[in-house]
Formats: structure tokens, sequence, C-alpha cells
């Protein structure tokens, strides 16, 4: 009989009686019969076999995975059972009375245990593993360790209980049979010559013995690189070759010692160690390909050596004590590096040049030179230029056979200090050969310039000012540059009444009333001269006038009011200046105003706008419509008033051409004078029909007699086409558009 859990607990209590006639139930897993699996029976002391107990049972999978016949008690199990999904199934079962429905007694516990058998095969966490040791390991040495599952019992029978061993791998590697730690079996094992292995282990249950089931996995094992192999050269010596005009830094080549390690351990430093081309290359390690690289260290000159010998060494950089005796972990070789020679471009003797030139130098003057040549054992000639670029001025000149430089112009320090020029040095032979140096020339300073003031002064002077009083103080500047420093000196070209000056020495002088009391009516400015003088050699010194006007002050000494004239020479105007700007202005307002005059004579309408009025009338010389000969006229009084125009009425400003025929103007007798000729033309012009009746200008050009052109009068120009202005019809207003585009686009058209 089970206990109840009071009982477990250790409590005492007072139990009925059961009538149970319990058995252990065990059921095996995985049954293959057609029928219901018989799992035991239950029955109660209270059943007398008359068919009225009912057995009752409930808990895990009741109903549906176990079932109870209410009469009998026997349980079945009615599916296949796997210990795996559950190991054992708690239930409950009861005696219930079929009349009463009440229970015969009280509610039991009992559990069916899933008997284990051996059907499932050990199993590893991965179908492949990943494993490394280093190379060179010792027997023994720890690779990985390997575990399987089985997911039978444990507890129950050797269903679950494994045994490892390698299949694939041997006599590489070895694995212990219970805890599946596998090891190197060989010794000197070189990644070298084989650097992966696959193992394949197999794990057994059933302790191993026949009828096991078992599983299987792949560990692919890798041997990791120890330096164990050294640097080799492949040949003893290398031949290599550069141009000698190669930039320092440049490659030269590249050599490589050889060595089967990966990783760090194949890391390489190469070094010259030495030769005679030590101080003129170094070497240097590519560290993707561990290459050495051979560079350039100082400029090469095939003239001067041609074949360089170098000995280089490849060391290990990464060293494993362990496998010294393999060693040496280094090699040398010998590197011949042989220039070759080029076409290189002249050498100057130095760069940059600085020359430097007094500005007083004469023009044609020597003032330097630049030396240059072929450094080529050919030793070609060299001839100079100046890059004009760089002297656009055209200040100086270079001897093109021996690089001597000359002035072309005389030099002004004050207009620039310094020219900066270049001189091209080229092949005769080759001119693509070139080589330009800069020449920086400094023009030395000679004191060539007088002081004079420092600005302008307005200087004025108190009507009540008192002797003694200062009223400017002035300072000067010089454009030379002296070695020492600006040393002027101040003083008046004479003696003055009104004024004297005080040198300061600290290149400022004052200047002060010798007297008081001035006036503006009898003097309104005064002009005093100074002297200013420096101190350099040869000295110079010049004359500045101070201007001073007289003003009217208060009794502080500020000014109130000046005369116009103290005004305008304080400002540095000159009385003939004046009259030329008030000139300048009297002109500028006279042409405003002739200007407006004649826009408003253009504006004003004609006073006459009767149709009789002949000098409306326009006469047209080059009318498309009949050509040259075609002198129809325009009525514009008609043409403005169309109103007053009569019906099929003939125009009367129109004189009939058969009247009038053209008249060609009296020759000009012989030794004719000029009286006589105009004389001639004016009796024409009175006597001429076709002149308008009010006063006109009438232009005679007398060329002198003989002349083929006769006279130029504008008389004469009636039967000929005439240079007309048709501006004033676009002021006519538009009824006048187009006929104002007509000429005027005419005129424009002969003026093309």
């Amino acid at each position: 009989m089970l206990a109840s859990p009071a009982e477990k607990e250790g409590k005492v209590l007072q139990r009925t009686k059961r009538g149970w006639m319990w058995n252990h139930f065990f059921l095996l897993e995985e049954y293959a019969g057609s029928d219901f699996q018989y799992v035991g029976k239950l029955h109660s002391d209270q059943d007398r076999g008359d068919g009225t107990v009912k057995y009752v049972l409930n808990g895990d999978g009741a109903g549906s995975l176990f079932l109870i016949d209410e009469n009998s008690g026997d349980i079945h199990a009615t599916k296949r059972l796997d210990r795996e999904e559950k190991a054992f199934y708690t239930l409950r079962a009861q005696a219930v009375s079929k009349r009463t429905g009440r229970p015969l007694e009280p509610e039991s516990e009992f559990i069916i245990k899933i008997h284990d058998i051996n059907d499932n095969e050990p199993k590893f966490a991965k179908e492949t593993y990943l494993a490394s040791v280093p190379e060179m390991s010792d027997v023994g040495t720890f690779v990985v360790q390997v575990t399987a599952m089985d997911a039978d019992d444990e507890q129950y029978g050797n269903s679950a209980k494994l045994v490892y061993s390698i299949l694939q791998g041997q006599p590489y590697f070895s694995i212990e049979s219970e805890t599946g730690i596998i090891r190197t079996a060989l010794s000197n094992m070189n990644r070298e010559n084989r650097e992966k292995y696959q193992v394949v282990i197999q794990a057994k249950d059933m302790a191993g013995q026949m009828g096991g089931l078992s599983g299987t996995t792949t560990i692919n094992i890798t041997l990791t690189d120890v330096n164990d192999s050294p640097p080799r050269f492949a040949h003893s010596s290398y031949h290599l070759s550069v141009l000698e005009s190669v930039e320092i830094g440049s490659t030269v080549g590249r050599i490589k010692a050889n060595d089967a390690d990966i990783g760090e351990n194949a890391e390489i430093h190469y070094s010259i160690m030495d030769g005679d081309g030590q101080d003129m290359f170094t070497i240097v390690t590519d560290r993707v390909t561990q290459e050495g690289i051979i560079t350039v260290k100082k400029p090469l000159d095939y003239e001067s050596k041609r074949i360089y010998t170098l000995k280089v060494e490849a060391t290990n950089t990464h060293l494993d004590h362990r496998f010294l005796h393999l060693g040496p972990f280094k090699d040398t070789a010998t590197v011949k590096v042989m220039t070759q020679d080029v076409d290189e471009p002249p050498v100057f003797s130095r760069n940059p040049y600085i020359i430097e030139v007094h500005e007083d130098t004469a023009a044609g003057s020597l003032i330097g030179g630049v030396t240059a040549w072929d450094p080529d054992s050919a030793n070609h000639p060299v001839k100079y230029s100046i890059d004009r670029h760089t002297d656009l001025d055209r200040l100086f000149n270079i001897e093109s056979s021996n690089g001597t430089i000359t002035t072309l112009l005389a030099l002004d320090r004050e207009m620039s200090k310094w020219h900066n020029i270049s001189v091209v040095a080229t092949e005769i032979n080759n001119p693509r050969q070139t080589t330009r140096v800069p020449v920086f020339i400094k023009v030395l300073d000679v004191n060539d310039n007088a002081p004079e003031f420092a600005m302008f002064y307005e200087t004025f002077v108190c009507e009540n000012v008192k002797a003694g009083q200062l009223i400017q103080t002035i300072s000067a500047v010089d454009t030379d540059e002296p070695l020492i420093g600006h040393k002027f000196a101040f003083s008046l070209s004479s003696t003055n009444p009104n004024f004297t000056i005080f040198d300061n020495e600290d290149n400022t002088a004052r200047i002060l009333t010798r007297r008081g009391g001035f006036s503006r009516r009898e003097t309104s400015v005064y002009l005093l001269p100074v002297v200013i003088s420096d101190n350099d050699y040869p000295i110079q010194s010049s004359t500045s006038t101070l201007t001073i006007g007289v003003c009217a002050c208060d009794s502080r000494g500020n000014m109130q009011s000046c005369s116009t004239e103290a005004l305008l020479r304080s400002a540095g105007l000159s009385t003939g200046a004046l009259v030329a700007i008030l000139l300048c202005v009297i002109i500028l307002l006279m042409i405003v105003v002739l200007f407006a005059a004649l826009r408003r004579q253009k504006k004003k309408e004609p006073l006459i706008i009767s149709k009789e009025d002949v000098r409306d009338n326009v006469v047209s010389y080059n009318d498309e419509g009949g050509g040259e000969e075609d002198t129809q006229a325009f009525d514009i009084g008609t043409l403005r008033n169309p109103e007053v125009m009569e019906a099929n009425k003939h125009r009367r400003d129109i004189i009939p051409e058969m009247l009038f025929p053209f008249r060609r103007t009296s020759p000009i007798k012989d030794n004719a004078d000029v009286r006589d000729f105009i004389g001639a033309r004016l009796q024409d012009n009175d006597a001429d029909p076709t002149a308008p009746p009010y006063d006109s200008l009438a232009t005679y050009a007398y060329e002198g007699n003989g002349s083929l052109a006769e006279s130029l009068s504008s008389l004469e120009s009636a039967a000929t086409e005439g240079d007309q202005e048709y501006d004033y019809l676009s002021s006519w207003g538009p009824q006048f558009k187009k006929l104002a585009d007509m000429y005027m686009g005419k005129d424009s058209d002969n003026d093309t």
C-alpha cells in the first residue's frame, strides 16, 4: 500500500483501512502489438462481485491514453508510449456505488512507470567540429573534446552507456573511449608538409557491445603555424638597374627571401649590412608581400659611379626559441645596382642667385651673372636667356654665352625694391634640356629724394594771437631708406617777421608767431617757405610752402570765420584754379540750358497751320515710289487739317517742271576773284524761281580757278539727291509715324 501525503510529512493521522488489492504497475515503451496493452487490475474488498461497484480513473491520460473497465477494474493503454517523451504517469482510482453514486472508499493515487528499451542512438551536438593544434606538438597534446548524448535511460541497463572510438584519423590522433578527448598521436607533424586533417569519431551505446546503437561526427583539425622555417633567398645574387635621374625615394627594385611559415612567423626584416652602395640606397620591408624594397637614398650620378654593390640580410622578426636548433633564421644575398646614363639638363652653380645693385646704376651696367654647365660626360655648351614673363618691363638683359646680367633701364628703389626674374639655361645640342633658376635682384637705396611734408596742413592764425604762440606742428617723410634712420632738419628759407620755426630734433618742428595783432583786411593769407633737409649723403633738401590763413577766433583760440581766399588757399587752390573751376561750371550750365531749349523747340507746334503756307512743304528726293526724279511734295497743312481739303483741286504747292526747268549756273570767268564769284552766285540765287520765298541760308564753296567740280553751292543740288535730315518728322505725331519710318529708314540705309 502507498503512504498518504500526510504520513510523509510526519503527522499522526487516523486512517480508514483500505480495501484495495494494490500492485505496482510497469509498462514497456514502444509496444508494437495490435491490441491495447494491458497495464494492470484494480480491485476493492467492497466489491462483492454483484456488479454494484463501479471503478473510476482520473489523472494523467485517464480516459484517453489509459482506459479502465468500470466493472472489472482492468486498465489498458490505448497508444504506443515513448519513455523519452514521458517516463511515468500519475493516476487516481476510486470505487463508487452504482446504486447511490457515492464513493465506497477515499480516492487513492498510483503511478504507471514506463520501462526503457534501447531505441535511441547517440547523437553529437554538431555534425562537424573545427579544431586546431600547433604543428610540431608532442604526442598526447590535447586537441579537442567531443560529447554525444543518448536519450535512453541512464539509470536502467546499458542503453545510455557510451563508448568513443576513432574511425578515421589514425595514426595522427587518438581518442579516450570514456571522455571523448582527442589527442595527438604522432610527433613532429609539420604544417609545411600537411596542414589539415579530417578525423571521424564514433559513439556507441550498450557499452560498445554487439547490438548497440552508434552515432558519428567529423572533426576538421588544422595544424597552426609555428616559426620553425628560416627565411631563404632563392638566389645568392641579384642584379638591378636604375636611371641616374630618378628622384630620392624612388624604387630601384624588389627582392624576397622565402619563408614557409605564415602570419607573423613569416615576417621578415631586411637590412643592408655592407657594400659600397650602403650610403646611396636603403631597403624597407613591404608588410603585405614581405618583399625587400630597395630605394634611392641620395642622388645618383652616372658620371661619378656606375655600379654599386649591396649585401642584404633577411631576418625573421618573431623567433621561437624551441626551434632555434632548426636555424639560423636569417639569410644574406648580394645585390648589384647599375646606374644608367640619361641626358640631364644643365646645372646652375647656385640656386637661387641674389644680386645687389644701387638704384643710381646707369643703364647698360653689369650687375652680376649666373653659371651653368652640362653634367653629362659630353659636356655640351649652354646658352642663357631671361624668361620675359618674369621681366615684363624689360629692365635686364643677359649675355647668352656667359650668363652676365646687365641693366637695360635705370632702376628706382622707390618704385620697386626687389626684381625677381628667372634665368633659363638650355643645352645648345638639345634645346629640350632646360633648367631655370630664380635670380633675386635687390635695389640698394641711394639718397636721391628730398624730404617733404608728411601731410597737407590746414594752418591758421587768429587775429588776436600773441607773439610766441604755437600755431602748427609739422613733420616730414622721405621715400629713401637710410641705413641709420631718418633725421630731418627744419628751417626757414629766409627770416620772416611774422613767424618763426623751432626744430624739435625728433623729425618734427613747431611753427610759432613772432608778433601779434594779425588782420584779415590787411593780409588774409601768409605763405611760409620751410626748408627740410635730411642727414644722408649726399644731403637732399626741399622747400615746402606752409599756407597760413588769418581767421577770426574767440577768446579761447577757436576759429570762427576766415576769408574765402584763406579757405581756398588752405585747401590748396590758387586763384587761377578757382577761375578755371568757375568757368567750367558756367560752361556746363550753358550747355544744359541750350539742350533744354532745343528740346522745347522740337516739341513746339508750328504757328502757321494754313495750307497756303509754303514752309510746310516737304520735298522728297529719295522716295521709293518715283525714284530720284520724283519731286512730288506733301502738303503738311493739308495733312494736319484734312477738313479744309477741297475735292478735285490741284495742289498749289507744286510748281510744274516745264515752267522752271533745271538751270545750270553760269560759268565763272577765268581769273575771277572770290568777290566776283560770290556776287555771281548771289545774283543767280535771287533770280532762281525755285528758291523759297522766306529767308534762307545759302552756302557757297569755291574750290578755285580751273576746278573740274566748279562750285559746291547748294543751289545746284536741286536736280540731285541731297542730304536731308528727317528726325523732326518723329515729333509731328502718330499721323506721320509711317512717313518718319520711311525717310528715316532710308537715311539710315544711306549712312550704312
